[in-house]
């Protein structure tokens, strides 16, 4: 069993309805901004462009943003 897998099923879920009702062909941010709508219609705690650091044995090399971070332990 894969770590966190009810919430990764449920992701998926919720990736495969956004993806059949909006089809292809627009902008990251039109996905995102419907995933996070679907994620929290499924009762997930899910916040969007969120910041974090990244570190290499112990040393901060880096940051960016996360589009979207579910449950606090998922980045999609």
């Amino acid at each position: 069993m894969l770590l966190h897998q009810e919430t990764t099923d449920l992701i998926i879920k919720c990736f495969y309805k956004v993806y059949n009702e909006l089809g292809f062909g627009f902008l990251e941010k039109v996905f995102e901004n419907a995933m996070l709508i679907e994620l929290r219609a499924n009762g997930l705690i899910a916040s969007k462009q969120v910041p974090v650091e990244v570190f290499y044995e112990g040393i901060l090399v880096g940051s960016y943003f996360a589009d979207i971070i579910v449950e606090d332990k998922i980045i999609y």
